[in-house]
């Protein structure tokens, strides 16, 4: 990656830190025994998929010693650079990220190239985990009991929370005890702050809003961000919980193995196991009890579809014999978020320096302190209810994140405006003016939208990437465009107006974007505009193998995930979820792992 156009003292500090990370690389990822396929495999339950939820089934259901479990994953364990939270975004161009795009849609994405949003996945033991952000968030008590009344028995807030604190090992400084836990395999601790974190805290304070845990019940407020952190390294779900279990005798890993289809016999609709390929050579493994897709949001529905289960006119195009007519892939729901609030302040915040400093890495290495250890940049959250939510009470409709040093051109154009694929034209005429200037950014999130997308299969070659219409601002009353709109409105006002960031000199960015520079700058008009340049994922894409009813027409797995039509065959990912979160998508992977666990455990009278 070129680095010509960062400063000249910064060349030399960057180099100082690789020479430093070299230093250090001994420390590697765990090394994880290497397991060879078997030409015949027979096992009780073969999990398709390591991420946020397949590590969890792995580690649980191995715990009952008389169960053969095969775990298969595509992708490999992750190395030394992913331990570095603060590196989060340079991941996304290594061979973890399965690098998927969005197909082009008219007023979307305008900024990016070929107008495609970029929107990566995991490719890792671990998954989406291993790349991702590692910001942990559960979301709101109403959020669940939305997806229990939806006809999920067992899904509501007080049927999941126990899950959420099974997993939990948590060394925050400041959460309420009551909806935290000690002991569990996952690590959740705070990142490094600046001093803008109290800044952003005060003045949503200003505002009248509470400093909250937004992990307990009483989400609606400001706070830290808690993370899934162990000693200042990235707690991937593979470490979590695969690293403490890997001498378990029962479970095997296979790593480099990418399933190609299911197996269900077509007469009884029975699932007894999967074809995969290693290497170039195929194999068969055999599921004497259960086949178990956590492959997540995009790769589960996509097997599905390549055995026959989806959509009946989408597979008769494709010429895929219809097994179970069920609509796979038809419902897509995202958060996204709005890249372009920008703020200028009097004084440099952070100095970009100091990421580079090797003396950072010290302190990294030996405390888990210090910048590496923030969240790519990302340092709290508000959740706000905007003034044009129709929902009662304190339910947001929109998270707003303070990002620090990572933002689009805080970083000379090196990393984060690749990571989003925006263009070298727009990035040049919009941000290269704007690179050294001290200033953050704050993005809103949108919680609930209104717009819902679909995937369908390119080809019945499972090696084909699917297609993704994300059909963002779609929603025919415009609420997800005037929801954004609110929030930008609210984050000017929270930066411009509060005595907590009066003291450095806070404005907006004046520079018109790119497009827009014919409307009248800060109208509704305009940031409508910037909207359809600068509005992408946050990479939490739910739905696609929605959970519901049988008589629900949209539904493709029950409330305890079992396909519908479909025996011995069950989905535990981000995809079952049937409504959007006011939450990050990684924790409640994590839960839907532990929840199902328990599930098939009593399902086959095992506890």
């Amino acid at each position: 990656m070129p680095f010509d156009n960062l400063p000249p003292s910064y060349q030399s500090l960057l180099a100082n830190f690789t020479d430093a990370i070299t230093d250090f690389s001994q420390e590697a990822s765990f090394a994880y025994p290497r397991f060879e396929p078997a030409t015949n495999q027979d096992y009780d339950f073969i999990i398709v998929g390591s991420g946020s939820s397949g590590s969890v089934i792995a580690n649980r259901l191995s715990e009952i010693t008389n169960w053969k479990i095969l775990l298969l994953e595509v992708g490999y364990p992750e190395g030394f650079l992913a331990q570095f939270p603060l590196l989060a975004p340079i991941l996304q161009f290594t061979d973890y990220n399965w690098d998927y795009t969005m197909e082009r849609q008219e007023n979307f994405c305008r900024a990016m190239i070929n107008q495609r949003c970029a929107w990566p996945r995991g490719k890792a033991l671990g998954g989406t985990s291993v790349i991702n952000y590692m910001i942990y968030t559960r979301g709101n008590p109403r959020d669940y009991d939305k997806w229990a009344a939806l006809g999920n028995p067992g899904w509501s807030y007080r049927e999941v929370l126990p899950y959420f604190l099974k997993s939990e090992n948590s060394n925050l400084t400041d959460f309420n005890p009551f909806y935290h836990n000690k002991g569990g395999y996952l690590s959740v601790e705070d990142p490094f702050e600046s001093e803008l974190t109290t800044t952003f805290l005060q003045a949503g304070q200003e505002l009248g809003y509470k400093l909250v845990d937004y992990n307990s019940p009483d989400q609606f407020g400001f706070s830290r961000i808690q993370a899934t952190i162990k000693r200042g390294r990235r707690h991937s779900a593979a470490k979590a919980f695969l690293e403490p279990i890997i001498g378990r005798r029962n479970l095997r890993i296979l790593t480099g193995a990418r399933v190609t289809k299911l197996l269900i016999n077509p007469t009884t609709k029975e699932a007894f196991g999967v074809q995969y390929t290693k290497g170039r050579k195929k194999f068969i493994a055999r599921a004497a009890k259960e086949v178990i897709l956590c492959a997540g949001a995009f790769n589960s529905p996509q097997l599905l579809m390549l055995a026959g289960i989806g959509p009946k006119e989408h597979l008769k195009e494709l010429e895929i014999p219809l097994l179970v007519n069920l609509p796979v892939g038809q419902t897509l729901y995202d958060h996204i978020s709005f890249l372009g609030m920008i703020f200028n302040t009097n004084r440099v915040l952070e100095p970009a320096s100091n990421l580079f400093d090797p003396r950072q890495l010290l302190s990294w290495y030996r405390y888990g302190i210090g910048p590496l250890s923030s969240l790519g940049g990302f340092e709290a959250l508000g959740y706000i209810k905007t003034n044009v939510s129709t929902e009662e009470g304190d339910y947001p409709d929109i998270e707003i994140i303070l990002s620090g040093a990572g933002h689009l051109h805080t970083d000379y154009g090196l990393i984060n405006r690749r990571t989003t694929k925006i263009s070298d034209n727009f990035y040049y005429k919009m941000f290269l003016s704007l690179e050294g200037k001290p200033g953050f950014a704050i993005i809103p999130m949108l919680l609930h939208p209104k717009s819902k997308g679909y995937m369908k299969l390119r080809s019945k070659n499972p090696s084909d990437y699917p297609l993704f219409y994300g059909n963002h601002l779609t929603d025919p009353e415009g609420k997800d465009i005037k929801t954004l709109i609110a929030a930008i409105r609210f984050i000017i006002k929270l930066c411009e107006e509060t005595d907590a960031f009066r003291k450095y000199n806070t404005r907006l960015e004046t520079k018109p974007f790119v497009g827009c520079e014919h409307l009248e700058f800060n109208s509704d008009d305009y940031w409508r505009c910037a909207l359809t340049l600068l509005t992408t994922t946050l990479h939490h894409q739910v739905s696609t193998c929605k959970m519901g009813p049988l008589d629900d027409p949209g539904s493709v797995v029950n409330h305890e995930l079992r396909v519908h039509g479909v025996k011995n065959l069950r989905i535990a990912d981000t995809s079952i979820i049937p409504i959007t979160l006011s939450a990050h998508t990684n924790a409640p992977a994590i839960m839907i792992g532990e929840k199902a666990s328990d599930i098939i455990k009593e399902f086959w009278r095992v506890t």
